[in-house]
C-alpha cells in the first residue's frame, strides 16, 4: 500500500475482489438498483469509462524491494489478466481514446514500465510477449547511453520493440527531480530524451512519465508546449474522460504493494470523475501548504455518501458543499518531498472507485511552519 492509500478487508460475495475500510465501526453496504434499466445503465457504463494503468519498475531483483515485484507476483498479475475479463491495450491508445471521447473497453488495463533496467530484458518481456500483453517501456536515455551495468542496452530496446507489442515512452535525460530543476533544464530533459530515442530508435514518443511521479504546473506546461499528448505521474488512480490528459495516475507494483488482492482491486477501479480539483498546482509552497484540497464530482455520480479520502500525513477532514462539492483539510503541513491524497468510495459491480493526487513540498515550503 502506497502512501494515503486506503487499508483493505476482503468484501465478502465481490469476485474475491478487495475494497478499502473506512475506519467505520460498521460495514458499508455496496447497494445495487435492481429497478435501473437498461438505458440507464448504459448511460452510467458511458460516463464511467476509463481505464487503470499499472506501472512497473524491476523484477526479480530483491537488491530494491521498493521498486522490485517479484517474479511470483508478476506472474499472478499475468495470469490474473490473462484470465480475467481485461483488455490490455498500448497507453497511447487508451490516452487517445480518451481525449477524444471515444469508449475504452470494460475494464481497459495498460501496462507501463519505467527506466529500463535489465530485468525488464531478461524477466518481464518474455512473460509479456508469451502472453502476448503489450506495454510501454519509459526510458531515461542517460543511463542507456552511459553504459550502466543495471540497465539495458540500446540493442535490448531495439529487439523490443522490433518484436512487437512494446511501445516507447519519454522518461527525459537523467531521471532526475524535475520539480528541483530550472524550467531550462526541464525543457532540455525532454527535448534531449527525444532526439536520443529519435536516433537510436527511429521512435519520437507522443507520451511522458514524470520521473518520481513529480511535476507542476509549469512542468505541465513545458511537456504541453512540447507536443507530447498525454503524460503520467505515479499517484494511485483510474482515469477517464474528466482526468487530465497530462496528469494521468498509475498504481505502482513493488515486493510491498504488489499482492494479488491489490492488483485485483487496482485494475478492476473506475474513475471518479472529477473538475475544478484545487490546489491547480500540485507543487506545494509555504502558502498552500498543507493544501486546501478540493474537487467537484460529475453529477450523476451514485453513492457519494460513501466517499472517504486519506492523506499521507496528518489527519484529514472532509466537507460536502452541497451536492457535488468536496473540499478537504489536513490539520498539519505535508513535510519536504512527496506527499498524497486518495480518495475512494464504492462503485458499480462491486468496483471501487479511486481518485487520487500526489503532491511535491519544497524544503523551504515547510521552514516557517517548523
Amino acid at each position: 500500500m502506497q502512501h494515503g492509500e486506503t487499508p483493505m478487508i476482503r468484501a465478502p460475495g465481490v469476485c474475491s475482489i478487495l475494497r478499502p475500510a473506512f475506519g467505520l465501526a460498521l460495514a458499508i453496504p455496496i447497494l445495487f438498483d435492481l429497478a435501473e434499466t437498461p438505458e440507464a445503465r448504459a448511460a452510467e457504463v458511458a460516463a464511467d469509462n476509463g481505464a487503470a494503468i499499472v506501472m512497473y519498475h524491476r523484477f526479480g531483483d530483491d537488491r530494491h524491494s521498493a521498486t522490485n515485484i517479484r517474479i511470483d507476483q508478476f506472474e499472478a498479475h499475468i495470469a490474473e489478466l490473462t484470465s480475467g475479463p481485461y483488455s490490455v491495450l498500448p497507453l497511447p491508445e487508451i490516452a487517445a481514446a480518451l481525449a477524444e471521447g471515444r469508449s475504452l473497453p470494460e475494464r481497459t488495463v495498460g501496462i507501463s514500465i519505467d527506466d529500463a533496467f535489465l530485468s525488464v530484458y531478461h524477466e518481464a518481456w518474455p512473460r509479456l510477449r508469451a502472453a502476448d500483453l503489450p506495454f510501454t517501456l519509459f526510458v531515461s536515455t542517460q543511463a542507456l547511453d552511459s553504459g550502466l551495468p543495471d540497465y539495458m542496452t540500446w540493442d535490448q530496446v531495439r529487439e523490443m520493440v522490433a518484436g512487437g507489442g512494446v511501445t516507447i515512452g519519454n522518461h527525459g535525460v537523467t531521471h532526475g527531480h524535475m520539480v528541483r530543476q530550472s524550467l531550462t533544464t526541464v525543457r532540455l530533459e525532454i527535448t534531449e530524451a527525444a532526439k536520443r530515442l529519435r536516433e537510436e530508435l527511429g521512435i519520437t514518443p507522443s507520451i511522458f512519465a514524470y520521473p518520481y511521479g513529480e511535476y507542476s504546473l509549469a512542468i505541465r506546461k513545458i511537456v504541453e508546449e512540447e507536443g507530447l499528448t498525454a503524460a503520467f505521474g505515479q499517484h494511485s488512480g483510474a482515469i477517464g474522460r474528466t482526468t487530465d490528459v497530462l496528469a494521468l495516475p498509475r498504481y505502482p507494483m513493488s515486493e510491498k504493494y504488489g499482492d494479488l488482492d491489490r492488483f485485483q482491486l487496482a485494475v478492476n477501479s473506475l474513475p471518479l470523475p472529477a473538475v475544478d480539483v484545487t490546489p491547480a498546482d500540485p507543487l506545494l509552497t509555504a502558502a498552500t501548504n498543507p493544501p486546501l484540497y478540493g474537487f467537484t464530482v460529475v453529477e450523476g455520480v451514485k453513492g457519494l455518501g460513501a466517499l472517504n479520502c486519506f492523506a499521507s500525513r496528518g489527519t484529514l477532514s472532509m466537507e460536502r458543499l452541497g451536492e457535488w462539492r468536496v473540499e478537504t483539510r489536513i490539520d498539519e503541513a505535508f513535510g519536504p518531498g512527496r506527499a498524497r491524497i486518495n480518495c475512494t468510495m464504492p462503485g458499480p459491480d462491486g468496483r471501487w472507485r479511486w481518485f487520487g493526487q500526489q503532491f511535491y513540498v519544497l524544503p523551504e515550503a515547510t521552514a516557517e511552519r517548523q
